[in-house]
Parts: structure tokens; C-alpha cells; sequence
């Protein structure tokens, strides 16, 4: 496979060109270097036309062979990690390694849900009735992935709804749509024609699809307010929906930990793809005997962290990934300075092009500021100081969002205590952002509708069908 020729959709097997094009930006100079195909409504019917056709015989092949093309998709993103690496740094901005790694961890990921079988289960088997619930495909599932994890959380949906005995039209975001084409094209070599489509485009396609007809679910990882809009318009045709949605997830740090050993890890918690992920830390309650302490250890450690281009050697920290995030971002900033927060920004960003924001700590702010209230998506961590349990968690669960938290003590009883009262999807215990394709990830509140991994996330993309028997 070729990364650097030119990009076209994946629709019924075959390679398509799009009629129009949309710029992709290298957010670490803030200049287009590629184009991708713009996706017409002509082109997506067909799409979901070929996905449907497909879909009446890929539901009756057998499982475990459909569970083999998925594996073996899986091998195939890992074989081609390293080249497509390049690529993914290019129009997502996060350093090589990091991308080399999310690539590898995603086929790693649909092999994992490649070995889950639905449950069958038998409520009666007696002389005269024979009842069974076995759980059956939906049809042709609209997944759209968003720009911040695109090869991972694409695969997310790519491989419980086609182990599941579905179809799908996939779509990138505008942002990140280069790797998902690649990825198109070498599937099409595991997949019959129209089991697996990928189309790309700019702001129209989205809603175009989520209003499409053909439709059976669609699965959407972004923010909450396009959630919200997307849920409005699947009810149209009672479509089902899985959402993935912001967060504004709160870290409790205990009097009783040990700061060397922990400082690492809450820092990367809140930092890490430059503070692009759903579940980073966007608010740090830290008790009042050990703020200071950590507060200066996160300052130094920030200074210490090269931010650049994920290209060039040695960066941890890339750009934020575009220009519409990086001025919310930016707004955000000025906000906290325009209301006299204290800011500690020691890492020095690049100068001239690019979406660099400095690493920034607010030091103590009023649980009111917009900093605390409202998820930044990028590298700003307000750090907030509290001195009595019961109070911090009723200020974490201060928030319309529930996505995940993080409880940071070396009892492991009063953590778990305080990880159960949190309300939120997940919780993290004395680490951080630990994910796995056998655990169910969801979030609570604003933060999302229903659930993806885990055995309950491979059946959110079926339907349970009962058969009774009279004998």
C-alpha cells in the first residue's frame, strides 16, 4: 500500500474518486498538504445501497468466518502500522511513535473482538416448548469517527458490528480522513464488496448520513452537542444509536500519595495526545496538604516536555489537531487570563505556524470559571484544591458529563469507596486511561447513550430475537 499517492473512497469494493475535494491541513504547520474525496449524495446512496445488498448474505455467513476476516483485517493494520504511521502524524499531529502505536493497538483491538461470540440463551427445554434467545444483526450501520483517535476509535465500531453480521458506511472526519481511505482499500481485500465502505467529506456529509433512511444504527463518537443532533435526527426513522460524547473528567489525588511516584502518570492523565481525549483529566482535585507539592512537580515536568511538530524527534506533545478546536482552545485561555487566574506555563510552544497551545496549569480556580466548567479538549488542567471528601465528590460530580474519573491514594479501600460514589462510566484506580476490548466503555449523563466494547457493546450492534417451540 502506497501512503503518499492520492485518496479515494472505498464503496461496494471498488476504489472511488470524489467528484469535489476537501483540503487536509498538517496541523503542525497549519497549511493543506493533501486532498481528500468529497462525498456527493449520489455517491452515499450508493454506498448504503451496496451495503444493504450485501448486508443479505454477509448475516448468513458463518460466524466464525466473518469473525476470521475480521482478524484477519486486524493483521493487516498492524502489518502496515509503521508506514501509515508517517501519514497519521501528518493530518492528526500526535509524534510517530504514539501514532505507530495507536494503529498496532487498533488491530490488536479487532483481533480481540474477533474471539467474542453472542450468547444464546435457552429459557426453556422441557417435553412440551423449547424457548431460545439468540441476538441477530440490525443491517447497514452509519459509524462516524471523530478526529482525535481516528484509526482506533474507527475500529471500535468497524469490528463488533462486523463480527455481529452487519454492514457498514464509515466516515472519518473531515480533519482526519487520509488513514480511514488507506484503511478503506486494504479491506477491501478481506471483505466481500459492500460489507465495508468508507466515504469521507466536509460538514454536509455528517447529517446527510444520520438522515439517511438505509440506516439501521448509527454509532457516533464526538462531541455532545453534535450528539444531541445526531440522536434528534435518528429519531426520525427510530434508528438505533450508540453516542460517545464529551467529558469533563475529574482526578481526586489523596493527602497520602507519594508524589514522585504519581506526578508521571497525572501528568500524562491530563496532557497526554495534548489533552485530545474524551476521558484526560480535565479537572485535578488535589487535598490541600499535598497541592503544592504536586502543583510544582506537574509545573516541572510540563517545562520538560518537548511540544512540536510530531514529526520531528523527541516531541511528546503535537499540536491541537485543528483550527476550530485550537480557537476554542485559545478563547478558553484568554478567558482565564481576562479573570486574573494564575497561569503556569513554563514548556516553551513553537513560533510561526501550527496549532500550539502552551502546556497550561491554572493554579486554584473558582470552581465557577469557565477553565473548571467547561472541557477544554487541549492543554489547559485547572488544579483545584479541596480538603474534605464528602465535598470533592459532590464538586466532581458537579457536571452535566460522566465519562470517566480518577482516584489517586495508597488505600486502596477509601479509593475504591470514593471511585463507587463517582458518577461516571469508568473509574481509575492508582492509574489512568486503561481501556480494554472486553470491558464495556460508556458514559453516564450527557456523556453518552449506551455503551461500546465488552460482550454489551458487541450486542448493541444485534437485536435479541425469541423463538418459542411447541413440542
Amino acid at each position: 500500500m502506497n501512503f503518499n499517492d492520492g485518496y479515494v473512497m472505498t464503496i461496494d469494493g471498488a476504489a472511488v474518486a470524489g467528484k469535489a475535494t476537501i483540503e487536509v491541513v498538517n496541523p503542525a504547520t497549519g497549511e493543506p498538504f493533501a486532498s481528500a474525496p468529497d462525498c456527493s449524495k449520489a455517491q452515499l446512496d450508493t454506498a448504503v445501497a451496496a451495503a444493504g445488498k450485501a448486508f443479505k448474505s454477509w448475516r448468513n455467513t458463518p460466524i466464525a468466518e466473518r469473525q476470521a476476516m475480521v482478524a484477519k483485517a486486524g493483521e493487516i493494520l498492524i502489518a502496515n502500522a509503521e508506514e501509515m504511521s508517517r501519514l497519521f502524524t501528518r493530518e492528526q499531529g500526535r509524534n510517530v511513535e504514539m501514532a505507530k502505536q495507536e494503529i498496532i493497538g487498533a488491530g490488536m483491538w479487532m483481533k480481540a473482538v474477533a474471539a467474542m461470540t453472542p450468547p444464546v440463551h435457552v429459557s426453556e427445554d422441557s417435553d412440551t416448548q423449547f424457548i431460545e434467545t439468540r441476538y441477530v444483526p440490525l443491517g447497514v450501520i452509519c459509524a462516524i469517527a471523530p478526529w482525535n483517535f481516528p484509526v482506533n476509535l474507527a475500529m471500535w465500531k468497524v469490528a463488533p458490528a462486523l463480527v455481529a453480521g452487519n454492514t457498514m458506511v464509515l466516515k472519518p472526519s473531515p480533519f482526519t480522513p487520509l488513514c480511514t481511505l488507506k484503511i478503506g482499500q486494504m479491506f477491501a481485500d478481506v471483505f466481500p464488496p459492500g460489507v465495508f465502505n468508507v466515504v469521507s467529506g466536509g460538514d454536509d456529509l455528517g447529517p446527510m448520513m444520520t438522515g439517511h433512511p438505509g440506516f439501521a444504527k448509527i454509532s457516533f463518537t464526538g462531541s455532545t452537542a453534535t450528539g444531541k443532533r445526531v440522536m434528534e435526527s435518528a429519531a426520525k426513522d427510530l434508528k438505533r444509536v450508540t453516542l460517545e460524547l464529551g467529558g469533563n473528567d475529574a482526578a481526586i489525588v489523596l493527602p497520602d500519595v507519594d508524589i514522585d511516584a504519581v506526578a508521571q502518570s497525572i501528568f500524562l492523565g491530563a496532557f497526554l495526545n495534548t489533552a485530545q481525549i474524551c476521558v484526560a483529566t480535565k479537572r485535578l482535585y488535589v487535598h490541600e496538604d499535598v497541592y503544592d507539592a504536586l502543583r510544582d512537580r506537574l509545573a516541572a515536568i510540563a517545562s520538560a516536555t518537548k511540544v512540536g511538530d510530531g514529526a520531528e524527534q523527541g516531541t511528546v506533545l503535537g499540536p491541537i489537531q485543528n483550527k476550530r478546536q485550537y480557537e476554542r482552545v485559545m478563547e478558553l485561555l484568554e478567558d482565564a487570563k481576562t479573570n486574573n487566574l494564575t497561569l503556569i506555563q513554563d514548556a516553551a510552544i513553537p513560533e510561526g505556524g501550527g496549532y500550539f497551545v502552551p502546556v497550561t496549569i491554572v493554579d486554584n480556580p473558582p470552581e465557577n470559571s469557565r477553565v473548571v466548567q467547561e472541557e477544554a479538549f487541549g492543554p489547559i488542567l485547572p488544579m483545584l484544591k479541596f480538603s474534605d471528601i464528602d465535598d470533592v465528590i459532590e464538586r466532581a460530580n458537579a457536571s452535566d458529563y460522566g465519562l470517566g474519573g480518577q482516584v489517586w491514594s495508597k488505600d486502596t479501600k477509601k479509593a475504591v469507596e470514593i471511585a463507587r460514589r463517582l458518577e461516571t462510566g469508568t473509574v481509575w484506580i492508582n492509574q489512568m486511561l486503561n481501556l480494554r476490548p472486553d470491558t464495556p466503555f460508556g458514559g453516564h449523563k450527557q456523556s453518552g447513550f449506551g455503551v461500546e466494547n465488552g460482550m454489551e457493546g458487541l450486542l448493541e450492534y444485534m437485536v435479541p430475537q425469541a423463538v418459542y417451540l411447541a413440542r
